[in-house]
């Protein structure tokens, strides 16, 4: 996998100013072993400083790959009872999606008290010793230049990727605290979500999009009516109050101005415990073409985390999906941008680890190699953010035309196998924006083909079954490729995702049929 980052000199003495700025109790920390994989959130000790892995990485040693973007963040110079050759047994610190949630701020050490102290709030203007709370604990900080960062999604403090380079945690704030972060729902307390996700995401997945509302595809249907080909069922869409406040519903069709019968909210939640408990996932996407959120400040984002910690425990879901589009404003810069990973990351350790999916137009994320301002690469802070929760990212390769990578010069045709094979390329090996930041490639097993079910489901970007098909062998094979391979051969690579589960049984099973027997083949 290609390692490539733009680091300047300053960036570097200031990183290391900030790791001898404060100690760290390494005393539980076992040392860095390059044989080991670990995942978002395990800690290691190195050279006598505490790390912690941003995503998955092996072989990348902590001293040579911490900073901005990079594999590591540095949490602090080893001041406890062990150094970094107390321990030379390799540590396994594979953290699930369901539990990797918190990073240093989780130490016993940590003392407890009421914070008086503001809430952080991403661009505010803070100085060099000023004390915020986030997420439940409170914060120093050190660096301001760093500390005022609009950059939430990096130095958010206990949150984002790279916080131990601006803050130091001072202590954990009881109940009675009145961080944002953590909502007032009673639900949290909950050891599983709703529909009992214990982390166990499918090896290979046929995911799919129920919709609660009328379209060309006919009335929704009951859950009980889903062919059993569906291994992920993303039910569409969960809704912004009108009063943008932050808190989002989930209205269950009711039939009222169609003569469509309407769904019964006891039967609902009943059909979806019956098929989760034959594995099933149910995840509440949030958007679609035209959906919304609002999180503009602390109070919607307090509204956002309680609203759908309630709703995912209410209902039942397993977890959430991602799905903003252009009605979304979801552009760089954007508090939606700064505060999603944070809010994310809260809901998840809110309902005791979720599933957590997603599903950008690709010009929110391939798009950022052509360029990265506006919506394009809009979504990979958000998704390197939270790639230790991330279960599945299923890019659209519909409805907007075809692909620039960088392994040709022209635009790979939408619907072709060169276009989903480079598509999941880009993701697995990762590729340099035109902001000349690098995004560090995924897992294969997180990534997967979001396609159209048929002819009539999406306006373009339709793939025949035997593209598809081809495209899947091509980077789980190394077979059936065109101009362009997937640069390895994944086997463990996710799957398909398509829009949707109605269109698809409006159509005669023309997807599932064929394209869920090659999923659920897949070596």
């Amino acid at each position: 996998m290609q390692h490539k980052f733009l680091i300047s000199a300053a960036l570097i003495g200031s990183s290391l100013s900030a790791v001898s700025a404060h100690a760290y109790d390494c005393s539980s920390l076992n040392a860095w072993n390059a044989g080991v994989a670990y995942s978002g959130g395990a800690q290691v000790q190195e050279a006598g400083v505490a790390y912690q892995a941003n995503w998955w990485t092996q072989g990348d040693n902590p001293a040579q790959f911490s900073g901005q973007w990079q594999q590591w963040s540095a949490l602090g110079a080893c001041g406890g009872s062990s150094s970094s050759s107390s321990s030379s047994s390799s540590s396994s610190s594979s953290s699930s999606s369901s539990s990797s949630s918190s990073s240093s701020s989780s130490s016993s050490s940590t003392p407890v008290g009421d914070c008086t102290s503001p809430v952080y709030g991403a661009g505010t203007a803070y100085n060099a010793g000023q004390l915020v709370q986030n997420a439940g604990d409170e914060y120093r900080c050190d660096i301001a230049g760093w500390c005022s960062s609009n950059a939430g999604w990096a130095y958010a403090p206990g949150t984002g990727a790279h916080w131990a380079d601006a803050w130091t945690e001072v202590r954990s704030c009881s109940a009675s605290s009145s961080s944002s972060s953590t909502s007032s729902s009673s639900s949290s307390s909950s050891s599983n979500p709703g529909g009992g996700y214990t982390g166990n995401f499918p090896e290979h997945a046929l995911v799919g999009y129920w919709h609660n509302f009328v379209n060309g595809a006919g009335c929704p249907i009951p859950l009980s009516e889903i062919p059993p080909v569906w291994d992920v069922i993303d039910i569409a869409f969960a809704d912004n109050d009108p009063a943008s406040d932050g808190t989002v519903l989930f209205n269950l069709f009711d039939g009222s101005g169609t003569s469509c019968p309407g769904l019964d909210p006891a039967q609902f939640k009943q059909e979806m415990a019956d098929l989760q408990a034959q594995g099933k996932i149910f995840v509440l996407s949030l958007g679609g073409a035209e959906g919304t959120i609002t999180l503009n400040d602390d109070s919607d984002e307090a509204n956002f985390v309680a609203s759908l910690t309630g709703l995912i425990n209410e209902w039942g879901f397993d977890g959430l999906d991602i799905d903003l589009e252009s009605g979304s404003q979801l552009v760089h810069g954007s508090q939606i941008q700064a505060r999603l990973p944070g809010a994310l990351r809260q809901i998840d350790t809110n309902v005791g680890g979720m599933a957590l999916t997603m599903a950008p137009e690709h010009p929110y994320v391939q798009g950022g190699h052509t360029a990265y301002s506006g919506i394009w690469g809009a979504y990979l802070p958000i998704i390197d953010q939270t790639r230790d929760l991330l279960d599945l990212l299923h890019v659209q390769l519909y409805n907007n035309g075809g692909l620039q990578t960088p392994y040709a010069a022209q635009s790979y045709p939408a619907g072709s196998v060169d276009m989903m094979v480079a598509s999941a390329r880009m993701l697995i090996e990762g590729f340099e924006t035109a902001g000349n930041v690098y995004f560090e490639g995924l897992d294969p097993q997180q990534v997967s083909l979001g396609l159209p079910s048929g002819p009539s489901s999406a306006g373009s970007g339709l793939a025949s079954n035997q593209a598809i098909m081809d495209a899947l062998d091509c980077i789980t094979r190394g077979t059936q490729c065109g101009s362009v391979d997937a640069g390895g051969i994944y086997p463990d690579f996710s799957g398909v995702m398509t829009w949707s589960i109605n269109w698809d049984i409006h159509d005669g099973y023309i997807f599932s049929g064929p394209i869920g027997e090659k999923v659920h083949n897949l070596p």
